[in-house]
């Protein structure tokens, strides 16, 4: 969204959200010095302090944190109306800022992103790849994408595609070194990539269907990775064993540059999903997109 001539309330709402100046500045499309500038003035006509700011950070104040939530809903329901002015032309538009995991991101989001543009010219998606999970609400965006399971109760789910079986693979080479397990309790004699989760700290466990019974199995291995799009690559290198999704998996195992092992022990879960806040009033960029989602999910 780009001003002519930068407003304070403006300025303070985007930097609440992002919690920095070069982001909500970025936003914006203009400079942090003249974000900076305007919540000064923003503060001295109100007389009170907004932000702390450090080297380092911004967090609001105890005073910044009342107003941003007297302010926030108005700003959003005065861009809402400007957008709302296109829609009685038939023209969603605005910006639609999403959430989503990298994994979320390609098996999910990018089959459809192409499309859906060229459907509405007039909207902008603006997509911030986030592997924890973040309150959407609070941190200004429209819409995020996550397992169904995954989502808060007092969201809204759309699904996006169908199930995703899991896959767990290792090359050949590492295969040869190691004998592939038989059982997932074999997994304690192998090297297995492991994924933190950025925002607790946790390590996934891996989760297997065993006897009827979804069980989770704490992994052991040398590489613990936060981007859950770099278990396949390491599988790959011969780091050891990957748990991925089989659509990632199946182009390399078609080509014989990795195996699968546990096929029967592997899960299925629930499709990703689109979630946004539960209200009457949605932007018309967010409705264009979920019209257009359910119309290509079966």
């Amino acid at each position: 969204m780009k001003l002519t001539q930068l407003d304070g309330l403006m300025a303070f709402w985007k930097v609440a959200q992002h919690r920095g100046f070069s982001a909500a500045a970025a936003e914006l499309e203009v400079s942090p010095s003249a974000m900076s500038q305007a919540i000064r003035q923003l503060e001295t006509r109100l007389g009170v302090r907004l932000l702390n700011r450090t080297t380092r950070s911004v967090s609001l104040t105890e005073a910044g944190e009342a107003y941003l939530a007297r302010i926030g809903p108005a700003l959003g329901q005065v861009i809402a109306a400007g957008e709302e002015l296109n829609v009685l032309q038939g023209q969603p538009a605005g910006t639609l800022r999403l959430n989503a995991a990298r994994i979320s991101t390609a098996l999910a989001l990018q089959p459809i992103l192409a499309g859906f543009l060229r459907e509405h010219p007039h909207v902008q998606i603006e997509l911030t790849n986030d592997e924890g999970f973040v309150d959407i609400v609070e941190r200004g965006f429209d819409a995020g994408v996550r397992f169904g399971e995954s989502v808060d109760r007092d969201m809204v789910a759309v699904p996006l595609g169908g199930p995703l079986s899991v896959a767990v693979v290792a090359s050949p080479e590492y295969l040869r070194r190691v004998p592939a397990p038989l059982h997932p309790d074999e997994l304690v004699r192998h090297n297995c990539v492991r994924l933190r989760f950025a925002a607790t700290g946790a390590i996934y466990k891996w989760e297997f269907q065993v006897d009827g019974r979804m069980l989770e199995y704490e992994i052991t291995g040398n590489l613990t990775i936060s981007d859950t799009l770099f278990s396949v690559e390491a599988a790959l290198e011969g780091v050891g064993l990957a748990y991925t999704f089989e659509q990632l998996a199946l182009p390399h195992i078609r080509a014989r540059r990795l195996k699968r092992v546990l096929d029967s022990f592997s899960p299925t879960f629930s499709a990703f999903h689109l979630y946004y806040p539960s209200r009457h009033d949605q932007p018309s960029k967010l409705k264009a997109l979920i019209e257009y989602i359910k119309r290509r999910t079966p």
